[in-house]
């Protein structure tokens, strides 16, 4: 796999690349400048399973403010840099633990020299970023319009431009919201480069629509064996990103630990609100550190059945319910008694 020959890079107290496990990153939506809600908003991606946070950097004062942050989070931070480059300057003065940029906004080559410098110096890595929308005229020119050999092109000029400066420190994303061109990219820049690759599908939507293009796009790219740390970006809450991205790499059998929930799509058979009661078994799970699998069903006739390659699973009838283990009825309880029993089995399971 692409992923396993990819050079080590260290962020912070992670390390990525060389085939080391996939982690997952998302960027948080306060102004940091407002570190105390900045703070907050990492304490629950943290929780949730994030682990490593990007911070937009704007301003003198958001640079600042990251040493204050750094202070009182546990994961490392990524500066994100746009135009300014004494703003990833000032930031990795600051303590980012890597920062991200792309060469062609931040101006001049004694510019990038500058912030190459200050990297070198204090040995942070610089995520160089590519993105579809903002791909140089002349390679769309080129090209005729953006395509995927346009944004390898651009990402391996950027590259060129920090190597030269004597510098190895990288990590490369590149980026589109346009699925299939994302996956082309892909294709075509692992087999060029020799950093780890981040890897997203940029501006992927809303909750719902955002989830379906990554779960498609990451899905694909990761499942090539290509991709060292990942983000799920959506238009809501980032601890949503974090849920989706834990997902992904769960379903592709990437990632162990947590609990999976399967439950079945209802029937004319069902009796109880289930589509309410898989939602309660999703959201209260989420706190096990088991490597479980359970099940969710409606029908208390097929659902053993159904639930027989679970770990345990709950099946409902009219007004009532099964608990099961590995296909077998343990025991017949109320239907408001199903949830209760459930995380008691849980509360329990390696006692």
């Amino acid at each position: 796999m692409y992923r396993d020959n990819t050079k080590v890079v260290h962020i912070g107290d992670r390390v990525i690349g060389g085939g080391n496990p996939i982690l997952i990153q998302s960027m948080t939506n306060t102004r940091t400048e407002d570190v105390k809600a900045t703070v907050e908003q990492i304490h629950r991606l943290e929780a949730a399973g994030c682990d490593i946070i990007r911070c937009t950097v704007p301003t003198l004062e958001a640079a600042k403010a990251v040493a204050e942050i750094k202070k009182q989070i546990s994961i490392p931070l990524v500066a994100d840099i746009h135009f300014d480059y004494k703003m990833a300057i000032a930031a990795m003065e600051n303590g980012a633990d890597k920062i991200r940029i792309n060469p062609g906004n931040i101006g001049s080559k004694d510019r990038i020299a500058a912030v190459v410098s200050c990297a070198k110096e204090r040995n942070i890595p610089i995520r160089v970023g590519v993105n579809s929308g903002s791909l140089e005229k002349e390679l769309v020119e080129k090209y005729h319009g953006v395509t995927a050999k346009g944004l390898v092109e651009s990402a391996l000029d950027k590259i060129g431009i920090i190597e030269d400066l004597g510098y190895d420190n990288m990590v490369v994303s590149i980026k589109s919201s346009n699925v299939p061109l994302c996956v082309e990219a892909h294709d075509l820049l692992a087999k060029e480069c020799k950093y780890p690759l981040h890897v997203g599908i940029t501006e992927a939507g809303t909750v719902y629509g955002g989830n379906i293009k990554s779960a498609m796009g990451l899905g694909i790219i990761l499942n090539k064996g290509i991709g060292d740390t990942i983000r799920v970006s959506l238009s809501g809450d980032p601890v949503e990103e974090i849920k989706s991205a834990k997902y992904i790499l769960r379903f592709l059998g990437i990632r162990k630990g947590g609990i999976e929930v399967v439950s079945c799509p209802t029937c004319g058979r069902t009796r109880i609100d289930l589509i309410g009661l898989a939602n309660q078994v999703e959201t209260m799970v989420q706190s096990y550190p088991l490597d479980i699998k359970v099940a969710v069903m409606g029908c208390a006739v097929n659902g053993p059945g159904e639930a027989k390659e679970a770990d345990i699973g709950i099946a409902g009838g009219d007004g009532e319910g099964l608990l099961i283990k590995k296909g077998e009825i343990i025991k017949k309880v109320k239907e408001d008694q199903l949830l209760t029993v459930l995380k008691e089995e849980l509360d329990n399971w390696n006692k």
